[in-house]
């Protein structure tokens, strides 16, 4: 369907928006492809340095093998070997990482693939489920959705805590690690509950994350301003990130079963706030860490927040201005002929060059919200 005209500035929106994204099938696929990929081990490397060569492996994460299930689902039919590479991905993941004898995977093995870290998270499993549900969306093959609805089971039955959120870490065996609940894993649960609902008709997984969202709204959010804190308000030295912020407002605001919830409406009041304090007004970089009072605690600029700042300006109403701006900021300060600069300091200065494995995931779904968007 051809894009719907919005304004004047439409047609340059289109055009770098084009460039943009020819950049990331000539460039950044490539990467992992070709350097990224650890053909004796069918993984991904887990980052790649400024001329392309693989960092010294230390470990290979299942939540990077993962990510870049994602990445290649989404680019079945779309990308030559794109289907072969997701199905190598997803066998990795099974043989690498699966957890035979207690259930759920792996965090880590080494870089001969012997279990390394062998504990249980959430963010892991959260990121299984979301590649999982997205892959099973374009080849429903069997042995796909019997891995999506094994860990459905570990995180329902393993890390519930029976107030609708999740421990963010256990044991091995399961055990509880004490870890209690974070922000960051619960977000990427509740995308993988939403990516399961968009492929499959599933009550259990909408009333899972109706109850996460309920008590997110209650135990995470700053009465005064409306931002999700990254800890359970009370919590010794508590912070909030702006680039979460804006990711958990387009998941929110993109569901209509989440859209209109207490969450949306502490979130969509709190844009603003999160805008003023999170977004430097010049050059569109997003600031990593705040406290509520608005100083800074990690002033570092990283990709992944430019995106989902970019991709949440996309469902703001009147934002066409704001979206072009932003991209440009993306291109100009985040893209490069080789790649892209995964941190710069406050300051604006590159301080990351290398480039991991896991940031193509942020680019993927930032581009096909602006897609969702031009059309």
């Amino acid at each position: 369907m051809p894009p719907v005209s919005r304004s004047a500035s439409q047609p340059e929106l289109t055009a770098l928006f084009a460039s943009v994204q020819q950049h990331f099938l000539d460039v950044i696929v490539p990467l992992w492809q070709g350097p990224g990929w650890n053909a004796d081990m069918a993984l991904p490397y887990e980052a790649l340095d400024a001329e392309h060569q693989p960092l010294p492996p230390q470990r290979y994460r299942a939540m990077a093998c993962a990510r870049q299930l994602y990445l290649f689902s989404s680019l079945i039919g779309q990308v030559p070997a794109a289907e072969e590479r997701a199905a190598a991905l997803f066998r990795s993941l099974q043989q690498h990482f699966h957890d035979a004898e207690h259930g759920g995977w792996f965090y880590s093995i080494d870089p001969q693939g012997a279990p390394l870290d062998q504990r249980k998270d959430l963010y892991t499993h959260a990121f299984i489920l979301f590649a999982c549900a997205h892959y099973w969306d374009k080849v429903r093959e069997p042995l796909v959705e019997s891995a999506l609805n094994a860990a459905l089971e570990v995180i329902a039955q393993r890390f519930a805590t029976g107030d609708g959120l999740y421990e963010a870490s256990l044991d091995r065996d399961g055990s509880s690690l004490k870890s209690g609940p974070l922000q960051n894993p619960l977000m990427h649960l509740a995308e993988a509950f939403l990516a399961t609902l968009s492929v499959r008709e599933d009550v259990a997984v909408q009333d899972a994350l109706v109850e996460l969202c309920t008590a997110l709204q209650k135990r995470f959010i700053d009465p005064q301003h409306g931002v999700l804190m990254e800890k359970p308000l009370g919590a010794v030295d508590n912070w909030f990130e702006p680039g979460h912020q804006f990711e958990w407002y387009f998941l929110l605001e993109s569901s209509p079963l989440l859209r209109g919830s207490a969450l949306h409406a502490s979130l969509e009041r709190a844009f603003a706030f999160t805008e003023q304090l999170g977004v430097d007004p010049q050059t569109g970089a997003v600031r990593a860490m705040l406290d509520l009072d608005g100083r800074s605690k990690d002033g570092t600029q990283r990709i992944w927040a430019q995106a989902e700042y970019l991709r949440a300006l996309t469902l703001r109403p009147d934002s066409e201005a704001a979206v072009l701006r932003q991209l440009q900021a993306l291109q100009q300060h985040s893209l490069h002929a080789g790649g892209w600069y995964e941190c710069r300091d406050e300051n604006g200065d590159v301080t990351r060059r290398d480039m991991p494995s896991t940031t193509p995931y942020h680019l993927a779904t930032c581009y096909r919200g602006l897609v969702d968007y031009l059309r």
